[in-house]
């Protein structure tokens, strides 16, 4: 049998509604004609009063019959007795599943997504349903979402392990034809320091053996603003033979401001075979090209490329490791033109079934033109983010870097300059609710950079709020 179609079978082995059935009341009358025999429970009789019969049964008994009926695929049986479930207290989540169930029976994949996630915004630890959820989505070629479920439920410690080995088949296949996704947003940010510039009115710098303040002007010093914000990827796998594949991403980012000196222009691609070694490792080599156009000036062009091994040390944990160089020119200033190279380890594992916990190192080395403006810069992050109760998808991530530079900038100081900078994210998106298949999102981000020039040190805020749409 097929991975998938084993793993859809595995998917309906267990039932996860037996205690909360167990808790419910007696539900409404089910009109019927004969006995029923129910599994677990002794055979019903038909009460009859006036030429009419029918049934009362306990919420578990109605459960057991509507669940046993859904099962055997007897649809048109079983949607009246899942309905009288909907008017039973407490029976909410067994009512949602088995109206997912059935219509994943008859095909309707979005219906059944819908039911699948109304559930799992109250009871993000149902594996079983988050599993029927990735089925749904593999069934609309929506893999990077059913990817992202099915990560989720490899969590569950309890999960017996044939099924375990055959999720992780299914994401294997999911990986393996997942051919091509994309996205974009726009939004509006508004945002204390659209320059990055510092908030001081003055700065010393250095004349003769004296110390002087010099008077900023409003463009050297920080300015607020409202910003229209877009951005866009896309991303395609071209697969050459069972371990080999072809690999492109792209993305596009731009905030305009009024008057267009501080707009933002960004865009990136980078390309190069992906090397499978073994069901959990890969590596890619990519070559990567940038552009940057600040305030309608080329602020740096970039290429060269970047070499990536990722690694799965458990179902629900992941380490990577990447290094990237580059050759950077820009328009701005010459002294901006030299080699940038990166190295990047980070860590990955899945929390409670329902969050992605990770935290990465990072060290890079600026060589530039001019000494002043080569640095190295090492530095740490960490982050979560996953499903919340009530539909709600939210991250708060942070991270803190410390730069040095190669040589003084003489006119400021006769020491070098040194940075620490501090940043923090925060984030809540609303996948659950859909404006022309857009959905809103909400981001706050916050920037500090503490240097001994005082013409770079700046203080940052940013609100972001968008509408999203995911292919």
């Amino acid at each position: 049998m097929p991975p998938l179609a084993r793993f859809a079978a595995a998917s309906l082995a267990a039932s996860a509604l037996a205690a909360s059935a167990a808790q419910a009341q007696d539900v409404p009358r089910v009109a019927a004609a004969t006995a029923i025999s129910i599994p677990g429970a002794n055979t019903i009789r038909p009460q009859c009063e006036g030429g009419k019969c029918g049934y009362r049964m306990s919420a578990p008994q109605l459960l057991a019959l509507a669940e046993k009926l859904v099962l055997e695929r007897k649809f048109d049986e079983a949607r009246p007795l899942v309905a009288a479930l909907n008017a039973a207290p407490g029976m909410e989540l067994p009512y949602n599943f088995l109206e997912g169930l059935m219509a994943m029976g008859t095909g309707d994949a979005p219906a059944a997504e819908v039911r699948f996630r109304t559930i799992l915004k109250d009871h993000p630890g149902q594996t079983r349903v988050r599993l029927e959820l990735a089925k749904a989505l593999m069934m609309q070629g929506k893999l990077s979402g059913a990817d992202y479920q099915l990560r989720l439920a490899e969590s569950d410690e309890t999960l017996p392990e044939d099924v375990a080995r055959i999720i992780s088949n299914a994401r294997s296949v999911i990986r393996s034809n997942r051919k091509f996704r994309y996205g974009f947003e726009v939004g509006l940010a508004p945002d204390t320091n659209i320059n990055s510039a510092t908030s001081a009115e003055t700065v010393d710098v250095n004349f003769g053996a004296s110390r002087v303040p010099l008077e900023l002007n409003e463009d050297a010093r920080a300015r607020s603003g409202m910003g229209v914000t877009a951005d866009a990827y896309a991303s395609l796998r071209l697969p050459v033979s069972e371990s080999v594949s072809i690999i492109a991403d792209s993305s596009v980012a731009m905030v305009n401001y009024a008057g267009g000196d501080y707009d933002d222009y960004t865009a990136q691609l980078a390309a190069g075979p992906e090397l499978q070694l073994s069901q959990a490792t890969q590596v890619s080599l990519e070559a990567v090209g940038l552009y940057r156009w600040y305030g309608g000036e080329v602020a740096a062009r970039q290429y060269g490329s970047r070499l990536t091994l990722q690694h799965d040390l458990a179902p629900t944990k992941r380490i990577a490791f990447q290094i990237d160089g580059r050759r950077t020119e820009s328009d701005l200033s010459s002294g901006y033109t030299g080699w940038q190279i990166g190295a990047n380890a980070s860590y990955e594992q899945v929390i409670d079934k329902s969050a992605i916990l990770s935290a990465s190192l990072y060290a890079r080395r600026d060589i530039m033109e001019l000494d002043a403006y080569s640095s190295k810069t090492a530095g740490v992050s960490l982050g979560i983010g996953g499903e919340l109760p009530l539909g709600i998808n939210a991250g708060l991530s942070g991270g803190v870097s410390y730069s040095r530079y190669d040589a003084p900038q003489y006119v400021f100081s006769f020491d070098k300059r040194v940075d620490w900078r501090f940043n923090a994210r925060a984030y809540v998106g609303l996948r659950q609710i859909r404006v022309a298949g857009f959905s809103p999102s909400v981001e706050y981000r916050f920037l500090k950079v503490d240097s001994n020039y005082d013409l770079y040190a700046s203080t940052r805020h940013r609100f972001e709020f968008s509408l999203a749409r995911y292919f």
